[in-house]
């Protein structure tokens, strides 16, 4: 019987590590993952960490994910806010800008620079390499925490920022260790 018990016990654990696993792709996909494997391949960034922001999944949600791409696992996930202009009135879509004054949210690829301390405590200036995210720089889009993004999910959607990836404290604490300790510049890719 014990045996029996233990067997059942293993298996089910197994279909949860599994289903864990599965849900995690549906809001990190393969191909995302892929297509950042191939644009650092031979250049001067982290060839094994990325991180990666997925705008489609609802903001109380974990859509922020801290990756391993040699070992193709989540290291850290997190809940992370989107501009309070990218925000459609009465639908949970969302709009997306590089013009300054928008306060929305720009998708695309990051070279996330140097830490530096400002109003919001420590926080990770966002260099934009696509057309879609272009004036970063200029807009001073930068990953920075604020003390209204919950460390968990949640039913309620997350506070809004003026644009940037605002995290929890504790997020930014856990997601520094990792920057800080890169010799090269690590990706962040925003998509939709």
């Amino acid at each position: 019987m014990k045996k029996f018990i233990f067997l059942f016990l293993f298996i089910v654990s197994c279909f949860k590590a599994e289903s864990q696993e599965n849900n995690i792709s549906s809001v990190l996909p393969t191909a995302k993952v892929m297509e950042i494997k191939n644009f650092v391949k031979g250049k001067n960034y982290n060839q094994d960490l990325a991180i990666f922001i997925n705008f489609k999944t609802y903001s109380g949600k974990y859509r922020y994910f801290v990756y391993d791409l040699k070992n193709d696992k989540v290291l850290q996930k997190a809940v992370v806010s989107h501009g309070s202009g990218s925000v459609i009135q009465n639908s949970e879509m969302l709009k997306f800008s590089n013009t300054e004054g928008s306060y929305q949210s720009s998708i695309g690829k990051y070279e996330i620079l140097g830490s530096y301390n400002g109003k919001f405590g420590k926080a990770y200036r966002l260099n934009g390499l696509d057309t879609t995210n272009s004036n970063a720089m200029l807009r001073a889009i930068v990953l920075h925490s604020l003390g209204c993004v919950p460390d968990q999910e949640a039913q309620s959607p997350a506070c809004l920022s003026l644009g940037c990836p605002m995290l929890s404290t504790k997020a930014l604490t856990e997601t520094a260790k990792y920057l800080d300790e890169s010799k090269k510049p690590v990706i962040l890719y925003a998509f939709y």
